[in-house]
């Protein structure tokens, strides 16, 4: 039997894993789909279809991903939770993969499923409520439509979902308590600094800026007009790349290396 992967092994790693604290698990995930119903209800109550959707959506798969990966690694909050999970019969990468497996898959086919589901009820609902006698019927029909799991706002959500998770289970192997508090401040504590970095190096170039995004654009005012600088075509390919593969990599393989040192 290998010393790195056997399959064997590793299933019941991942069985352990996922029914060793399965109150922890489904109240993580009822909690997560009661938010979805909750924030989707209300936002579509109060400003549409469209925000609901992406309100919710966001909550549920960014915010349920983050706090399952911020205690998935997270038997470091007591010495004997820490000693009975480094003396598991299976090894570091096992260990790891595992985390990825719930992380990065289980836990995004589950939600996706389910929050499509949640959407379609609510859309029919409202296609169903339609009137179709009225001469708008077709326009109004054609407004609400489920959410598409290939646009651009979902192809962001991925990566910044791959990003964010990284980030909880690396710090919940450096930090052994409130992971999820603390990397979340950490984080924030960045992006912010990063804004602020970004407005300064672009008043260094321009006399006027109304707004600097970060790695994207630059808003100039230009009379009563307002102009966009974006990054040349290199820049822009070369920070998606980073974006896309090697921030998240640092982050994936930083946590197999964190784990591994915990053995020693």
């Amino acid at each position: 039997m290998s010393d790195i992967f056997s399959f064997s092994r590793f299933i019941a790693l991942l069985r352990k894993n996922l029914f060793e604290r399965p109150v922890q698990l489904a109240g993580l995930m009822l909690l997560t789909l009661a938010l979805v119903l909750i924030s989707y209800s209300i936002v579509k109550a109060v400003s549409g279809y469209e925000d609901a959707q992406l309100i919710s959506y966001m909550i549920g798969f960014l915010g349920g991903g983050c706090f399952l990966s911020s205690f998935l690694l997270g038997y470091f909050n007591s010495p004997a939770l820490g000693s009975s999970f480094l003396t598991l019969p299976a090894s570091t990468f096992e260990k790891w993969l595992s985390a990825v497996i719930i992380c990065g898959f289980l836990f995004p086919a589950i939600f996706i499923g389910f929050f499509h589901l949640v959407d379609m009820i609510f859309v029919n609902a409202y296609h169903s409520s339609l009137n179709p006698k009225d001469p708008f019927f077709q326009n109004k029909y054609d407004s609400v439509r489920t959410f598409s799991f290939d646009s651009v706002i979902a192809e962001d959500s991925y990566r910044m979902y791959v990003i964010f998770v990284g980030s909880m289970l690396l710090g919940s192997l450096y930090f052994n308590r409130g992971a999820f508090i603390k990397v979340g401040l950490l984080v924030c504590g960045l992006y912010i600094g990063g804004v602020l970095l970004n407005e300064a190096i672009a008043h260094v170039y321009f006399d006027r800026v109304d707004r600097a995004l970060p790695y994207l654009c630059v808003f100039i005012p230009v009379g009563t007009e307002m102009g966009k600088v974006m990054l040349p075509i290199n820049a822009s390919a070369n920070v998606d790349i980073s974006m896309r593969f090697v921030i998240p990599a640092i982050l994936w393989i930083t946590t197999f290396i964190r784990l591994r040192e915990k053995e020693f």
